[in-house]
């Protein structure tokens, strides 16, 4: 067993003159003292930087972190988690070939899925995740399976081994979006997961200052993300974010028991209120299972207000110390109502497709005191 995650957050390699936080490299490319050198960099012979749309220091120190975090063989940060989320897709399928997504899967995840991998003569199908022998049946045939547990907005929950283990059977590379849980609460590797993405400008940031992504797994499925997706696409990290992303990380086991404190106790108040329907939270929702792979949770969830849509409407308004947005992860607390997202523009609307209830409104509970977003869910709901 390596270190545990309060211990690889707080320490690091030797910087230079006894830094104690890693100096930003602010360099677009990486000059050779001799020809030779040059030469067996391109060769493959050596590693080390070249251009900074390829590796950067700074960077790097983030992906290591993030890959000792996930137990993972590497890492490769990315410019976002839609940039990590295409990069570990497209890098495992070819035209006329087929994917397994489970359904509510990020909205701009499900987009892809929907309107961009079929140009490419790939077929997506959707599936409940929750219900593993219906995955199973569909899994025959499929080279990736797409997990995301819990679901985006309804917070669904998937036995990640056993489905891991049913891809493995039929020669399918399994991905797992973890950005809910982080590696602090969950680790789909140790389950038996390929390939973890997440959304970096979530948890892992913290801060609401950076849009980053990152993919972990296996050393041979992220140099084959490395040959091709990452450096042609050109959805490089920036040294600064990088940067941003290794102090996100210093208190992200913190910040992450706090989310899950503060959650929690909101989720089980608002099932306990006259006029909230039900309350989607994987810790108490007794629908679905993670297989004994969440050993905590965040702070994101989502509930159903006894109402209608006007109703929704005087309960945003009337919140002050939620603000309405999308994102989620920082420090902030933020409050999401899915009626807004049911008519937002565009091809294939992930809401209305599979039926999330206009009355839905998620959470996200911030760092502030639990006490004070209670007032203000309270005062809300009054009104």
């Amino acid at each position: 067993m390596g270190p545990e995650p309060e211990t690889i957050v707080a320490h690091d390699d030797e910087f230079p003159a006894g830094a104690v936080v890693p100096p930003i490299f602010q360099t677009s490319l990486f000059t050779f003292p001799s020809y030779e050198e040059l030469e067996a960099t391109f060769a493959g012979e050596t590693r080390r930087p070249i251009y900074s749309r390829g590796d950067n220091p700074t960077v790097q120190v983030f992906e290591a972190k993030l890959a000792a975090l996930e137990v993972a063989e590497a890492a490769r940060a990315f410019a976002s988690g839609m940039a990590a989320i295409s990069a570990a897709v497209l890098s495992n399928l070819r035209t006329g070939e087929r994917m397994v997504c489970v359904r509510h899967c990020y909205p701009d995840a499900f987009r892809l899925f929907r309107t961009i991998l079929p140009r490419f003569g790939i077929d997506v199908e959707f599936v409940d995740g929750r219900d593993a022998d219906a995955v199973q049946r569909v899994l025959p045939g499929a080279q990736v399976l797409y997990l995301e547990s819990p679901t985006s907005m309804v917070f669904e929950t998937q036995d990640l081994a056993r489905l891991a283990a049913a891809a493995r059977a039929e020669g399918a590379i399994s991905i797992a979006d973890n950005s809910w849980a982080s590696p602090i609460f969950q680790r789909p590797l140790q389950r038996g997961v390929d390939l973890v993405v997440h959304s970096a400008s979530k948890y892992l940031g913290g801060h609401s200052d950076v849009v980053a992504g990152v993919v972990a797994g296996r050393r041979d499925l992220i140099e084959r993300i490395n040959q091709a997706e990452f450096p042609l696409l050109g959805c490089k990290l920036s040294p600064f974010e990088g940067w941003l992303l290794v102090r996100g990380l210093r208190t992200l086991p913190l910040r992450m028991r706090r989310h899950h404190e503060s959650g929690l106790l909101i989720a089980e108040r608002l099932a306990g209120h006259p006029r909230i329907r039900r309350v989607h939270h994987p810790l108490r929702d007794p629908v679905g299972s993670s297989g004994g792979a969440l050993e905590g949770a965040s702070g994101l969830f989502s509930f159903e207000l006894d109402g209608d849509k006007d109703a929704v409407r005087r309960f945003c308004n009337a919140l002050e110390l939620f603000k309405l947005g999308v994102s989620w992860g920082g420090h902030e607390s933020l409050a999401f109502p899915a009626a807004a997202g049911l008519v937002q523009a565009g091809a294939h609307n992930p809401l209305a497709f599979f039926g999330v209830a206009p009355e839905t409104i998620r959470l996200h509970i911030g760092l502030e005191d639990p006490e004070d977003l209670w007032s203000d869910l309270t005062r809300a709901l009054e009104a």
